[in-house]
């Protein structure tokens, strides 16, 4: 048999990452990972959470770049994953430019707006309180793609009225690659935006148009697992011609990825924190949303849904504690790479097995409750050492998760054990010791257990 490889992309909020699946063994042969370096400040709004498109497409290039141009020759299908929540906008006929090289074509960004991401945070809770209720059992947080349009139609119309289509960073790499005019989206992505019902899988029109909202913006529907349309040129060695998939979420393709059994919970730790099980055959989600909730209904494939917790604080805590002791040891004069302080700061907590310091680290609130921000307490003179503090964030990190999705709700909900996945989680020994002491259930680890792998698993599945 000829080989042949599906390629699964994953765009996410710190990395990138590519792989490419055999189609026959189904296992993965290569694979590329580059950080984007793509966050940007904007002064002008409070609380924005924003990336650079041009460097998120440039990190692109270079996983591709780096895998075997005589296997992504061989390329027959294209899945696409990425963050979900967070919107950008662009020209519909000059959303990219695409030109040649020794590597192969490659397209740029152009006329388009920076990525406004899940983290963004300028929808204040009054702000979404003035909004119409969604008809839906998802509520909408900030970072949200509806919300955020909402934000820009009240404060800045004029920049809405640069572009003419909308959709998350991995919804416009598909657009480019199939040269396509308008924007399609999965119901993962959509039901990621808010005022989307999943069980009718449309958009609440009517109660957009009511309240002012750019409908025009809005992408259009297709189904989860299905194909967007086909590579309109050559890329990076990988024919024209080749099918698309539609974009989906992140989150589902990772746990596609490792559940193995319908008895499996998965446990994604990396910029943020997820923990999941899937919900009986049937299930259908309350019509109305409670906002005091932790746990919300994803939707996954063929009308079923994942029971989840989703944490705004995960790996982006640890990532916030290395920065400020990094940021403070250069103002000592000192100067060390934050993935050494990182190493130590594992090294020191694994053999410090326990502490009495307690962190909450809540740095970002949680969507459920966004006002709630971290604390410390129980501090003493014994609690300080460099060990201690790092071990009681991790713990905290597992703690704040658990309280969103106690453990005995994955007990009565037949749970047998945990899948334990995301960049943060696998290489941090100290994060996997408080996951083992948190949640009552045998816990598994796996390689390769990420949204790239996954959405190439799902296209693969559907040759």
């Amino acid at each position: 048999m000829a080989d042949q490889y599906v390629l699964g992309m994953d765009l996410g909020t710190t990395s990138i990452k590519v792989v490419l699946l055999d189609i026959h063994s189904k296992t993965v042969t290569n694979s590329s990972t580059f950080p984007t370096n793509s966050d940007t400040s904007n002064k002008e709004t409070e609380n924005a959470k924003e990336q650079d498109l041009t460097n998120i497409i440039a990190s692109l290039d270079q996983c591709l770049a780096a895998l075997p141009k005589e296997k992504l020759n061989k390329v027959i299908c294209i899945g696409v994953s990425g963050q979900m929540h967070g919107v950008m906008f662009w020209k519909s006929k000059t959303g990219c430019e695409w030109s040649g090289s020794d590597v192969g074509h490659t397209f740029r960004p152009k006329d388009v707006s920076q990525l406004i991401t899940w983290q963004d945070g300028r929808c204040s809770s009054n702000f979404l309180l003035s909004l119409p209720k969604p008809q839906s059992h998802l509520s909408v947080a900030t970072g949200f793609g509806c919300a955020s349009i909402f934000w820009y139609t009240k404060h800045r119309p004029e920049f809405l009225s640069e572009f003419n289509v909308a959709g998350t960073v991995q919804d416009y790499v598909v657009s480019m690659l199939c040269g396509s005019e308008a924007c399609v989206m999965t119901g993962q992505n959509a039901a990621s935006w808010g005022y989307f019902s999943t069980t009718n899988n449309q958009w609440n029109m009517d109660i957009l148009k009511g309240a002012g909202f750019p409908v025009h913006l809005l992408p259009e529907l297709v189904e989860s697992g299905s194909v967007a349309g086909q590579t309109c040129s050559e890329w990076h060695g990988i024919p024209a011609n080749v099918p698309v998939g539609a974009a989906l979420g992140d989150f589902q393709c990772s746990v596609y990825s490792c559940m193995k059994d319908r008895t499996d919970a998965v446990l994604n730790l990396s910029t943020s924190a997820q923990l999941t099980f899937a919900m009986p055959a049937g299930f259908t989600p309350p019509a109305v949303p409670d906002p005091l909730s932790a746990i919300a209904y994803f939707p996954y494939f063929h009308n079923s849904y994942l029971a989840v917790a989703a944490a705004l604080n995960g790996g982006n805590v640890l990532a916030t504690f290395v920065g400020m002791l990094s940021s403070w040891m250069k103002e000592f004069g000192v100067q060390l790479s934050e993935s050494e302080v990182y190493s130590t700061l594992v090294q020191c907590a694994l053999i410090q097995p326990s502490t009495d310091l307690c962190v909450t680290p809540t740095l970002l609130g949680e969507r459920h409750d966004p006002t709630r921000l971290g604390q410390v307490s129980n501090i003493s003179p014994s609690s300080l050492s460099l060990g201690q503090v790092t071990r009681a964030i991790c713990r905290g990190i597992l703690a704040n998760l658990a309280s969103m999705m106690p453990p005995q709700v994955l007990l009565d909900a037949g749970v047998r054990r945990i899948m334990g996945s995301g960049s943060a989680l696998t290489r941090n020994e100290v994060l996997k010791q408080e996951v083992e002491k948190v949640f009552p259930l045998p816990v598994v680890y796996g390689e390769d257990v990420d949204s790239a792998v996954g959405v190439a698993m799902i296209f693969n599945d559907r040759q």
